[in-house]
């Protein structure tokens, strides 16, 4: 009887969690500010889930983890492997998943096929692809089948190559084609748009222009919402530090010293210690005190 009093109330709680959903997401455009971060693994989904509202599994995962110089070189099963991980550590923050290079661009058949996998095997409740106008198409159909879709314009990262590097988009003349593609996002179905590495200005200006969510990264306060890596901003990640990325822990050098210090114990041999170790009876060492 106990138990099943305990089963039922673990049930209850686990009901009273509502996911948020991507008309959440939508219904939040010029309200409090969407908290977004990337992840990649169970244990960080487990920690950001309860600040976030979307957990987004970037294709960033290429260069963060795996080594990679950018993020062409990513899979669909990378994504799809990182997505499983992450879903596992998720109850209420939205999960979204990065589609990879490769896996969208050629139609949207292609496209539709990709993600729907994705969602199977994942279970996450929505996609991001990058592009604008030229995606338009794709994203239209997408929503038009099921599948939500989280737009990315700016600078797109899958297309380093296209624009010489991790430039600032949208600058001078330039402003009114990511403005137009920004639109052409929300016109077709988007229910959120990541600005990326705009000037400021643009990016207020088109937060006040389309009608879905801005999430900003190097845009502005004033989008609907921000994202960062969380390699990113817990100095895990350290090969390079973006202007946009501010800093809210050095994890990165409190696990290289804690390292050191685990490499030194051992080659001293303070470690393992008698507490570490077992004898041959139970609360023994050697005779001793032990765990």
């Amino acid at each position: 009887m106990v138990g099943n009093v305990g089963e039922g109330a673990l049930l209850s709680a686990v009901a009273n969690i509502k996911a948020i959903t991507p008309p959440d997401i939508r219904s939040r455009k010029g309200g409090t500010p969407l908290v977004c971060l990337t992840a990649y693994t169970t244990p960080i989904a487990k920690l950001v889930d309860r600040h976030c509202d979307i957990v987004l599994v970037g294709d960033s995962v290429g260069m963060v983890l795996h080594g990679l110089p950018s993020t062409l070189g990513v899979t669909l099963e990378m994504m799809i492997m990182h997505g499983q991980a992450v879903r596992r550590g998720l109850e209420q923050a939205l999960m979204i998943v990065d589609m990879p290079f490769g896996s969208y661009e050629e139609s949207p058949e292609q496209a539709f096929r990709n993600a729907a996998r994705v969602m199977a095997q994942t279970g996450c409740a929505a996609v991001k692809l990058e592009g604008g106008e030229a995606m338009a198409e794709t994203i239209r159909f997408l929503a038009a089948r099921g599948v939500p879709v989280m737009g990315h314009v700016g600078l797109t990262p899958q297309a380093v190559n296209t624009f010489g590097g991790y430039r600032v988009q949208g600058r001078g003349g330039d402003a009114e084609r990511v403005g137009a593609d920004a639109l052409a996002v929300s016109e077709a179905g988007a229910f959120a748009v990541v600005l990326e590495k705009v000037p400021e200005v643009l990016a207020r200006r088109i937060t006040a222009e389309v009608a879905i969510p801005t999430i900003g990264i190097g845009a502005s306060a004033a989008c609907d919402g921000q994202i960062l890596v969380v390699d990113d901003m817990l100095g895990i990640f350290g090969d390079f530090r973006p202007k946009f990325v501010k800093r809210y822990a050095e994890l990165g050098e409190i696990a290289e010293a804690a390292i050191a210090a685990y490499a030194q114990d051992v080659r001293d041999r303070r470690f393992p210690a008698a507490e570490h170790l077992f004898g041959d009876a139970p609360g023994t060492v050697n005779g001793g005190e032990g765990a």
